[in-house]
């Protein structure tokens, strides 16, 4: 290299580095400092972008901007979730809640399975033995007791008075992610989607997922309205969530308590829905009800002479549409009473005068 090029190899590196400014290691030069070295080698610096920065601000500037429907979730979140439980056993896990401060824990029965103890997880995070006192798994409710006191009780609310379009909450533990909350609305009530064998449930748009079962359903005042049961899956389908009415679950519950099991009348028959397609295409003389596909030997409905192709349409005063409403009816009886059902034969119609009995234990 010649002196002229290594005094230009020079010159051009304290251009670079800024005629004489010292450039700390791990820090950028300040824009007056590029601005100096652009200046003495002839070019233009733009100034360096401003990017903006979120502010913190205090809570209570924070909780001003919030809507009223978001303050609620938030408010009920904070109120209800240490409430719900975690409820585990070996092939897997679900939600639950506390419905007495003395340890009594309600839950879906597909979650306790055939378990006779489970883990309840509180919120707390304490790990609880819980003993399963019992439940009907035909309407898909377990009752599980814990040996603690003072616990965080929820409040029950009415499911009987629920309209369509109501705020609904859920909280529970999709996927092991332990106390979520999601918010919709209440979709349906008082729906029997094919293929469950549930009745009556209620339907919302609040997202549910596995884990999620078990959990409460909550309205806009924090209280119960729900178990939250299933969701159905399809192609295309979303936001098709399902619970179970509180007033059904707690009767389920009120009764495992004070008995140590779940009484329901029994009429003893197999049946399926009907409906306007079915009816036309085996010209059936109605559109509505439900047909006896069989009826077992020594039951009510045996010894009372229904059989095979009857088509009930009333039980009492009650209409019977489909399946979910003679569900309904019979959980409204007791073992022993009379009841008289409309049914449709080929001959016309006809009254059977049916005596209830006890349902076998399922």
């Amino acid at each position: 290299m010649t002196i002229g090029h290594g005094i230009a190899a020079a010159l051009a590196l304290v251009l670079a580095g800024g005629m004489g400014c010292e450039v700390e290691r791990g820090r950028e030069p300040t824009l007056e400092e590029r601005s100096e070295s652009a200046r003495v080698a002839g070019q233009a610096v733009a100034p360096a972008a401003t990017l903006p920065v979120a502010a913190p601000g205090d809570g209570a500037r924070r909780a001003a901007v919030r809507t009223p429907g978001e303050q609620t979730v938030i408010d009920i979140a904070r109120r209800v979730s240490p409430s719900v439980v975690s409820v585990m056993r070996d092939e897997g896990s679900g939600s639950g809640f506390i419905l007495t401060a003395d340890g009594i824990v309600l839950t879906n029965a597909h979650v306790v399975g055939p378990a006779t103890t489970v883990q309840i997880g509180l919120a707390d995070g304490r790990q609880l033995e819980g003993r399963v006192l019992g439940g009907d798994p035909s309407v898909d409710v377990a009752v599980v007791r814990v040996n603690a006191r003072g616990l965080p009780a929820v409040e029950l609310g009415d499911a009987d008075r629920l309209e369509v379009g109501q705020m609904a909450i859920a909280i529970g533990n999709p996927l092991g992610l332990e106390r979520t909350v999601t918010s919709g609305v209440v979709s349906a009530v008082n729906r029997t989607p094919r293929g469950f064998g549930l009745d009556g449930l209620i339907q919302t748009d609040a997202a549910i997922s596995p884990g999620n079962s078990g959990g409460p359903l909550l309205d806009s005042e924090g209280r119960v309205i729900g178990i939250n049961t299933a969701v159905l899956r399809a192609p295309g389908a979303e936001g098709l969530g399902f619970a179970i009415p509180i007033t059904l679950a707690s009767d389920v519950a009120q009764q495992v308590v004070e008995t140590g099991r779940v009484t329901r009348a029994f009429l003893g028959i197999g049946f399926r829905d009907i409906d306007p397609p079915t009816a036309e295409q085996f010209g059936l003389p109605v559109r509505e009800g439900v047909i006896v596909t069989l009826v077992g030997g020594d039951t009510p409905a045996s010894r009372a002479g229904v059989r095979p192709g009857d088509i009930i349409t009333r039980l009492e005063e009650v209409d019977i549409t489909q399946g979910g409403d003679l569900r309904r009816a019979l959980r409204a009886r007791k073992p022993g009473e009379d009841v008289t059902l409309s049914v449709v034969r080929p001959s016309g119609e006809a009254k059977v005068r049916v005596r209830l009995s006890e349902a076998p234990p399922m």
